[in-house]
This record gives C-alpha cells, structure tokens and sequence, in this order.
C-alpha cells in the first residue's frame, strides 16, 4: 500500500503540519487520486484563520483543499467514467458539513473524490493547468445552472442562442473566468465588468460588452446597456458586487436574480490575530447583508448566496464534469483562467503559498507541485 502523507491543520487557526496519512479506500462513488498539483484559493486560508465564521463544524485535525489534479489509482465499485491511471482533475469537498474527513481534502498525496466532480483531462493540459480549474468551474456552475441560483439552462443544449444575456460583474476572477465560457457554451451573451486592463482577455472569454467596475457611472452604464437585452440574472463576484447586481437586476426586464458569490465586507481583516477585529468583521457582514436583502425584496430581486460544492447533490456535477468539460478541455473550447503561478514542489510549500494567497494575488492562480 502507498505511504500517504498530508498537510494537517491540528486545530483551528493552526498553521499547517505535514506527516502522514492514512492511505483511503474509495467509496462506491469515489476515485483515489495520486495528486501532482494543487490550486490555492481564498477559502482555504479563511478557514485556517478563523474557521469559526466560515465552516464551524470541521472536526481537527482535518486536510483542507478544494483543487488537485493528477492520475486515478483507485476507483469504487460503482465508477464506471474512469479507470486507473487516467489523468484527471477533481473537486474534493473534505470541509462540507456532510463530508468533514481529511481524505476529502485536496492537500495531500492521495485524496480522495467523488467521480462526480471529476473529469478527465487531455494529454496536452498541465496538471498545473488543470489543478486552476475544479473549485472555480464547480461555484460557477452552482451559481449559473442550479434551480435555486440562476437556473439557466447548462451546457450541452447546442449553441442556440437563448436570447438572454447574463451580467457577471468580475469577469476576470477566477470564478467569473469560468462563468463566462460555461455561459456563452450554453448559449447566453455575457456583459461583464473588470478592470480596463483586463477587458481584452474578458472579450476573449466571450463577454460580448464589458465594464469597468470602479466607473462612477457603471451601473447607470449598464442598466442602459441592458434596455434592450432581456436579463438572464447576475453573478456577484467582488465586496462591492452584489448591491450594484441588486440594484441593476431591480432595473432589467426579465429574470431578476442574483448569485452572490462574495459577501459584502472584506475578508481581509481575518490575517489579524486580534479577536475584536473578527466581531467586527461579523457585525459588518449583518450590517451589510441586511440592507441589501431589503433592497432586493422591495425591487422584487432573488438575491441567494452560492455554495461552491451544492452541485454535488444534483444534476448539475454530471452536466458540467461529465458531458461538458471534458470534450470542451480537448477541444480547447475551454479557457485556463487566470494562468497557474507554481510557487512550490511539496506540501511544505502550501503553507507558504496560503501565506501568498492571504497578501493578494492578481491575474493568477497560485499551485503547488507534488
């Protein structure tokens, strides 16, 4: 049996410890994985600073990560999509209340998956490359095609156009990235906001018009832009975006709903140690929310918040990683965005590179080699 070994978090707010791991079986729905690259996300050192705000039930020690990318050595009785020592990427969703076990954590040699958030990947993508995409596709996609988000229709239906256009405001985030391509294959048009230097690449990824986000006048801008296109919804990425997407899909003329994928306040403070600065945190995220909730109800706006992995329950996980991504990756149908920045060869290194990730990063991913 492979010797197994892990980047732990013994409890919580604690830096992570590497040592070793038992080696997992797979469930009846489940890959094992030999993982050689992982993808760093806010999530992940959000949790391990104060994960009393964000995933209170995890039991410690636990492995956390979202995004690996390697080859299958292990399959369960039921997976029938792959076979061992095909190259895939995955979402693991070790931190999900209904999960909470370290096998499910990406931040390991073997982690384990469930097939249905895994898909194959072609000879010619990196699993750099590779690793950038699980935890982003997955939220957008939640975001987009689940009933109780935007339920837009999901890829695979033909490039028909719907005649709807959808509003991501973040077009160059890492989520909003996917949210673009996985919109357009499905066939919406995209109006998208993003920094100015970054229009171009937002072009590229199918946004038909796209905005810059800190114009005094986006939101007007936008509104106009929407008085004859019929609104799909919006997709809130950013501390500012939902109450502009709120206040925009109370002025448009078709569905009025809004996936947020960000609070309203900035995480940020969470890298200070000083405990009043997270009940302060705290009392900003209710004091934002609730106005905009109330915002939303008087302009008759569904405003929901995404769970990145809620697509693991429904069909939604089968359209997109078994009937969508995998003939659009081969295809080069399917962008890599933002591009991975290696910043480590070794679980030692993911620490360093959660340390990274904490002081910001623009236009890339941050990986870690295995």
């Amino acid at each position: 049996m492979p010797e197994n070994r892990a980047a732990w978090i013994r409890s919580k707010h604690a830096r992570l410890e590497v040592g070793p791991a038992p080696y997992p079986q797979a469930a009846a729905d489940q890959v094992v994985i030999r993982s050689r690259a992982v993808a760093l996300n806010p999530l992940e050192w959000i949790i391990q600073v104060d994960g009393n705000i964000t995933y209170r039930w995890l039991h410690y020690p636990t492995v956390i990560g979202s995004d690996v990318a390697g080859e299958v050595v292990e399959v369960g009785t039921d997976v029938t999509r792959f076979r061992v020592g095909d190259r895939v990427l995955a979402h693991t969703v070790g931190t999900d209340k209904d999960s909470n076990r370290p096998a499910e954590g990406a931040f390991q040699h073997y982690p384990v998956a469930l097939e249905r958030l895994t898909c194959p990947i072609p000879d010619d993508l990196t699993f750099e490359e590779a690793a950038t995409l699980p935890l982003a596709v997955s939220t957008a996609s939640s975001a987009l095609f689940q009933q109780d988000q935007l339920g837009l229709r999901a890829p695979g239906t033909g490039s028909i156009p719907s005649g709807q256009t959808l509003l991501v405001w973040g077009g160059s985030t890492s989520v909003g990235s996917q949210a673009i391509q996985l919109a357009v294959a499905a066939g919406y048009e995209v109006i998208a906001t993003a920094s100015p230097r970054n229009f171009d690449h937002v072009r590229s990824l199918g946004a038909a018009e796209v905005f810059d986000y800190r114009a005094d006048d986006v939101e007007s801008a936008i509104i106009t832009a929407f008085t004859h296109r019929r609104f799909a919804g919006a997709l809130a990425l950013g501390t500012t975006s939902a109450p502009a997407c709120v206040r925009i899909a109370g002025a448009a003329h078709g569905d009025r709903k809004v996936a947020i994928g960000t609070p309203p306040v900035d995480f940020a403070v969470l890298a200070s140690d000083r405990l009043t600065d997270r009940i302060a945190l705290t009392a900003r995220l209710v004091r934002a929310t609730i106005p905009m909730q109330v915002t939303a109800r008087r302009l008759g706006v569904r405003a929901r918040f995404i769970f990145g992995t809620s697509l693991k329950n429904n069909d939604v996980s089968t359209a997109v990683y078994q009937y969508h991504l995998p003939a659009a990756l081969a295809e080069h149908r399917h962008a890599i965005s933002p591009r991975p920045e290696v910043v480590g060869h070794d679980l030692q290194d993911i620490q360093t590179a959660l340390d990274l990730q904490r002081r910001g990063v623009s236009a890339a991913k941050l990986v870690v080699t295995l």
